[in-house]
């Protein structure tokens, strides 16, 4: 029941992340967004796992970009502050990447709509490290 939850709160947090970069980087769309994809996370794979993937040292530069991004929307730059999460987060999760791609492609109509944008991702991921 929380996984169901954890992705209709993700999906609203993209929603008003994305909705806060077309109306001009709107502060509060995105902190908005921000709380919302947080709390989808921790729901989704659960409190303890989420603070391992955040605290792991391995991702400590991934959770150093996102939380300093955080950081700068708050304090009303929210271009650069919308560039370091984004990092952030793929720096975080990229070892997701393979488990999200066997998932949306299994989706009838939008399967084949994404399968070529995320082979291009997951070999940038790949060259990142």
């Amino acid at each position: 029941m929380f996984a169901e939850v954890g992705l209709g709160l993700i999906g609203f947090g993209l929603s008003f992340t994305f909705l806060g970069v077309i109306l001009y980087f709107d502060r509060g769309l995105l902190a908005l967004g921000n709380l919302f994809w947080l709390i989808g996370v921790g729901l989704l794979l659960g409190w303890q796992s989420t603070w391992r993937v955040f605290t792991n040292v391995n991702n400590l530069r991934g959770t150093i970009c996102f939380v300093l991004g955080l950081f700068l929307i708050f304090v009303r730059w929210p271009i650069i502050g919308i560039i370091l999460e984004i990092y952030g987060v793929i720096v975080l999760f990229g070892g997701f990447w393979s488990t999200v791609k066997a998932f949306l492609s299994q989706i009838p109509f939008v399967g084949w709509i994404i399968q070529y944008p995320l082979m291009v991702l997951e070999q940038l991921v790949r060259g990142a490290r």
